[in-house]
């Protein structure tokens, strides 16, 4: 039989796929440390030729036509499209949206990756910086800790659509059509968590690299960035930290079987022939240690937000008993305020009447020493854990606590401050904690735009 003879639609997907592989071959040349991310995504063909690249985080989506037109007219763009769609995995944007604007999130994730990009300075891959992007890069330096796609979120949350518009057209580089719909499914957190792994896997790699190159600017960036998006999950996941199972004395209906127990009823009189279950299992908060930390740089707006997103999390999740027992300490350098909350009137009137004490610099020490006394006085007598919500460094005690305790930290851009190894660490957005009082995202239109003029390399 004669062989198939190769139609032209098959001669350009495969020329199109060996024009991904031999650029995917260039990065792993010029950045050896991103040879495992670069190992981790899949090339897969689009049905659509036309359409630029796209990522799920299992595979490199790209259009074969699309491709081959780059490649013919500008070939190191090809590479750059490549490292940007990889950027956004490794910096795991797709999975710490949370509720924020889906659009404007977007955006602020291309303006992160193109401003590693850009100050990266990789051979072949350096494009002209215009004035737009010299202008916006100059203010994210100014007002964010760190270029991460979090703090240029909400620096982006100000500005008008007619703006954003010109932003998106300027930092568009691939689709993020395939990004999960919801970041906090189980697929999509698994997917996350596996790039987590890669993430720390690179920044060792990152870092190694820095060493050798005399730590060069480009590798600080990305080994910040990688940085920035560690240890972040939702508030949700992590109460669950400080929860224990316990019986409780409830009716088990899904144990219960009411046509036999009344069967007995009716049949022998008050004989039922099987006796209900009165307890089951269900995760539950014992006592609890909330610390405010009350030094000059905590905002009372954030401070509300949080007390009242912990109680409706605790509240909508069956974390407290009938009667709750939670101590409030506010905490600079010395303990200002001690609080006891036992229900949800409690909890609803201390955060509306929150007034906060205090105003110096932070130091730990005097709160965990309270909380040993309040231990001791048989005030907290089945203590689960401790809540210390701070936004900087501090003191922390010689010895650990003999419970749970977590450092919150609001995200600001920046690595959070180190811990001792006893201590959980959460990195908090304040889009998570104040999704009630944040304003309407403005009304971005989402394009795929696909640039004719591209810039050259």
């Amino acid at each position: 039989m004669p062989g198939h003879t190769q139609t032209q639609a098959e001669w350009e997907q495969a020329m199109a796929r060996r024009a991904m592989e031999l650029t995917r071959s260039e990065l792993y040349l010029q950045m050896r440390y991103m040879n495992a991310a670069l190992g981790a995504l899949a090339l897969q063909p689009d049905p659509d030729p036309g359409r630029g690249l796209a990522t799920d985080g299992a595979s490199l989506v790209y259009g074969a036509d699309w491709v081959l037109r780059i490649y013919r007219a500008n070939r190191p763009y090809l590479a750059r499209a490549y490292l940007h769609s990889l950027l956004h995995c490794v910096f795991r944007h797709p999975w710490l949206r949370d509720r924020r604007s889906q659009a404007l999130w977007g955006l602020a994730c291309d303006i992160a990756v193109e401003d590693t990009l850009d100050h990266l300075d990789l051979p072949g891959l350096r494009r002209p910086v215009g004035w737009l992007r010299q202008q916006l890069y100059a203010e994210i330096r100014t007002r964010c800790r760190l270029p991460a796609a979090g703090p240029i979120f909400r620096l982006l949350e100000g500005r008008d659509t007619a703006e954003l518009q010109k932003l998106q057209q300027e930092f568009y580089c691939d689709s993020h059509r395939l990004w999960p719909a919801d970041p906090q499914s189980p697929a999509a957190q698994m997917m996350g968590r596996q790039w987590e792994q890669l993430g720390r896997q690179t920044q060792l790699s990152m870092q190694q690299a820095g060493r050798q190159a005399g730590e060069t600017s480009g590798v600080q960036a990305l080994t910040a960035q990688v940085e920035a998006a560690r240890s972040r999950r939702t508030y949700r996941d992590f109460l669950r930290r400080f929860t224990v199972l316990r019986e409780e004395p409830h009716l088990d209906l899904d144990e219960f079987d009411l046509g036999t127990y009344t069967y007995g009823l009716r049949t022998y009189g008050n004989l039922p022939l099987i006796e209900p279950l009165e307890t089951w299992e269900s995760r539950k908060i014992r006592d609890l240690v909330i610390v405010i930390d009350t030094s000059e740089s905590t905002a009372g707006r954030l401070v509300r937000a949080f007390l009242r997103e912990t109680f409706r999390l605790l509240r909508t999740s069956g974390g407290f008993f009938d009667r709750c027992n939670v101590a409030v300490l506010q905490c600079d350098d010395a303990v200002r305020d001690v609080t006891f909350l036992h229900g949800a009137q409690d909890w609803e009137r201390y955060a509306a009447s929150l007034t906060l004490q205090g105003g110096g610099g932070t130091d730990f020490r005097p709160a965990f020493a309270r909380i040993e006394a309040l231990q001791a006085e048989g005030r907290l007598r089945d203590l689960q854990g401790i809540l210390y919500f701070t936004d900087g460094k501090g003191t922390f005690p010689a010895r650990p606590p003999g419970c749970q305790t977590a450092f919150l930290f609001v995200e600001d851009g920046a690595p959070a401050p180190p811990t001792p190894p006893w201590a959980i660490q959460l990195i908090l957005s304040p889009e998570e904690l104040e999704q009630d009082e944040a304003p309407a995202p403005p009304a971005l239109d989402w394009q795929e735009w696909d640039p004719q003029d591209l810039p050259e390399l």
